[in-house]
């Protein structure tokens, strides 16, 4: 776990550098879900803004009353968002 967090300060931050020079994008529906618990609305004022940047064509997100860990402090409600936004693309 501790090394995915260093990767994400070296490698992966030079290779998401050089996909962002290189124009490439997610092209895909994307869902972002943060806790509103966390630090991250502290540190990010508009994360689906932070992520926009990637995605094509838009990016949708929204707080979840939670800590950092979704998917162990809300579990029920994490599941309803992956299973609603699943139905939305799937049709």
């Amino acid at each position: 776990m501790c090394e995915d967090y260093r990767a994400g300060l070296g490698v992966d931050r030079q290779h998401d550098d050089a996909d962002m020079e290189a124009g490439r994008r997610v092209k895909c529906p994307t869902l972002v879900l943060w806790g509103t618990r966390d630090d991250l609305p502290v540190l990010y004022d508009d994360i689906t803004g932070v992520w926009q940047e990637w995605v094509e064509p838009e990016v949708v997100g929204r707080g979840v009353d939670s800590g950092h860990h979704i998917a162990e402090d809300a579990p029920e409600r994490l599941s309803r968002e992956l299973r609603a936004a699943w139905r939305e693309v799937s049709g």
